[in-house]
């Protein structure tokens, strides 16, 4: 499986999270999907943006270790494994600015 999720045209819906009484509890906590929309609401990203999910902090074995080789320290070429520090990046394509930075015409060269 690739570790990269691409999602197109997510729906998010707003949610309410709170207590009726200060010892009962209303909601569960929120989970991984409504904590991302509420990052997604504060941001201002719409419902037709275009947002990847990637993961961060992987490694893949580029090495070919044929048949016989030690389990404990050497994988087959292609494993993925996951680093204990691995993360999350979520990314919105639809905002990200393509422009690429121009010179500025007031600096003058140092060394000529």
């Amino acid at each position: 499986m690739s570790p990269f999720f691409f999602f197109t045209n997510i729906k998010f819906f707003k949610l309410m999270i709170g207590k009726l009484d200060p010892d009962e509890r209303v909601m569960n906590e929120p989970s991984v999907l409504e904590k991302i929309n509420t990052i997604v609401e504060t941001l201002q990203w719409e419902t037709g943006d275009d947002i990847v999910v990637e993961i961060g902090g992987t490694q893949v074995s580029g090495i070919d270790v044929g048949e016989e080789y030690n389990k404990k320290w050497q994988s087959p070429i292609g494993t993925r494994k996951y680093n204990k520090d691995a993360f999350i990046v979520i990314k919105n394509l639809s905002r990200s600015p393509v422009e690429s930075s121009k010179p500025n015409p007031e600096l003058k060269q140092h060394h000529v």
